[in-house]
């Protein structure tokens, strides 16, 4: 399967402490590996500095994630992101969750409004911004 289209990529090393009782990664794990891969997306479109500067930044109001195949340890977790879709003050973001084979074990979507925390609003995705979003 071809992942060319997630111009983003981490990888995780999956650790002990991320297992549950049946000896996987636990499915609140591959939440938090999904906040990474949000996390960079911030970070690679400015939204992160932007935050930093401005008291403005996006806010997640959803996140879901389809379990396709279990993650074990020891090993790695590959996240890769990228935009979904862009609308007026909101977006999201598609995960998927691949192990060392390049096997999706899971599938997942975010979605984030742009929120003034100085007005306690929503505001419009500024023209400039959407168009570096819509690298990734």
């Amino acid at each position: 399967m071809d992942h060319s289209d997630y111009k983003l990529s981490i990888d995780l090393r999956i650790d002990w402490s991320d297992l549950d009782m049946y000896k996987h990664v636990n499915n609140l794990t591959f939440i938090r590996f999904m906040q990474t891969g949000r996390a960079l997306f911030w970070e690679a479109t400015g939204l992160t500095e932007i935050y930093e500067a401005t008291h403005r930044g996006p806010m997640v109001v959803s996140t879901h994630c389809d379990f396709k195949k279990s993650l074990y340890y020891p090993g790695t977790a590959i996240v890769k992101t990228k935009l979904a879709f862009i609308k007026n003050s909101s977006f999201g973001l598609d995960h998927i969750i691949l192990n060392e084979d390049m096997e999706v074990c899971a599938e997942g979507r975010d979605i984030a409004v742009c929120f003034d925390f100085n007005l306690n609003k929503t505001y419009t995705i500024p023209d400039n911004l959407r168009a570096i979003m819509k690298n990734y």
